[in-house]
């Protein structure tokens, strides 16, 4: 079980990795594909905007990669706790106020590696 929590934690850091990646490097571009609703004309003024939001999804994800260097049990579980509920209100805080697959992309993997974290650990 402890394989299938890993591969959960690493899902859910890499969605934040590739968030970061479009939101700080590629707004104006991949941001137009992933955000259909957001006025095309929004997308260079919001540039600086999405990039602030790039970076706080990049320490997200550095949280849980953290997780897989620690060593001891408790700290390792404690961290990866932390940064699942984290990314778990994020997930959910962007689902009611800006675009509801926000909590199918970002806050349901979250939860899902959150919940196996708790229940077997």
């Amino acid at each position: 079980m402890e394989i299938i929590i890993k591969i959960f934690i690493g899902l859910v850091a890499f969605i934040h990795c590739y968030i970061l990646w479009f939101e700080m490097f590629a707004w104006d571009t991949r941001g137009k594909k992933v955000f259909k609703t957001f006025p095309e004309d929004l997308f260079g003024p919001t540039k600086k905007m999405a990039a602030n939001q790039g970076i706080y999804n990049g320490i997200l994800a550095a949280g849980l990669i953290w997780t897989f260097f620690i060593n001891n049990y408790e700290w390792r579980i404690n961290v990866s706790v932390f940064f699942l509920i984290c990314i778990s209100i994020a997930g959910t805080f962007g689902a009611i106020t800006t675009e509801k697959r926000i909590f199918f992309v970002q806050a349901l993997p979250a939860i899902v590696a959150l919940v196996l974290t708790l229940v077997y650990n």
